[in-house]
């Protein structure tokens, strides 16, 4: 199902899928998308996600998953906070909602890190899953004009007199610490998934989120690379996690 969420000022274009058998209070997934290749685009970059939502959802879980501000069909323009309040604006509706068990998070790349920064900022959040996240945004930070004109080139970025202001609109790339987050996360259920070979963020990234948290479960998959969205492994681990989580929440 096709829905609308607002987020400040930004509409997020969202997929709900239900589990196919009706269970009063399921739990709630929000499903997050990492940042746009260059091959893809922003346009693109959502676009295999309510797959996996209804994959996910067959399992029993509640699943919505949306295209970050400036991605896909949703409105608005990309910056590392602004994509922070998309997370946190779904997961405050979903909460809204009612009737589940809680709502965990899961994401990709950048969807993964931003997670945890939600997860450090809601108590209420019962778990996360981060794949292939960075500890950090500081290779961002170093350089956020040319951030800028990338996500200008990929689409993220539509009006010409966006940012109004570049210091101002790089603050979150400072400001927004996942590996810092991830000790806020803790006790709460962390999973941290990571491929050896990643060539956008260093398996060492990983190994310090799962340090900062004390008690994430780690797991490094041989040969993987960046994009462990079509990685069959890193799927059937996310799987198995939250059937786990499914069960422990039962």
């Amino acid at each position: 199902m096709e829905l609308e969420i607002l987020s400040g000022a930004a509409r997020l274009a969202c997929y709900l899928a239900n589990p196919p058998v009706a269970d009063a209070g399921p739990p709630t997934l929000v499903l997050c998308h990492g940042y746009p290749s260059t091959a893809l685009g922003a346009a693109d970059t959502n676009r295999s996600y309510p797959e996996l939502a209804d994959r996910i959802a067959n399992e029993g879980w509640r699943v919505l998953t949306f295209a970050f501000r400036g991605c896909g069909r949703s409105s608005g323009d990309f910056s590392l906070d602004g994509w922070l309040q998309d997370v946190l604006s779904v997961a405050d509706h979903l909460h809204a909602m009612g009737d589940t068990r809680g709502v965990w998070l899961a994401g990709f790349g950048t969807g993964g890190a931003l997670c945890i920064a939600a997860a450090a900022r809601r108590p209420e959040v019962k778990g996360v899953a981060a794949l292939g996240a960075p500890a950090d945004f500081k290779d961002w930070a170093n350089h956020p004009r040319r951030l800028v004109q990338h996500a200008r080139d990929i689409g993220a970025i539509h009006h010409d007199d966006y940012p109004p202001n570049t210091d101002v609109w790089a603050r979150g790339l400072h400001d927004i610490k996942p590996a810092d987050d991830a000790s806020e996360v803790a006790p709460r259920p962390l999973l941290v998934l990571h491929g050896s070979d990643d060539e956008s963020v260093p398996v060492f990234d990983a190994r310090v989120l799962g340090d900062s948290h004390g008690d994430a479960e780690l797991r490094i998959i041989t040969g993987a690379a960046h994009d462990l969205r079509h990685d069959p492994r890193a799927v059937a681990i996310l799987l198995g996690w939250l059937d786990r989580e499914r069960h422990r929440s039962g």
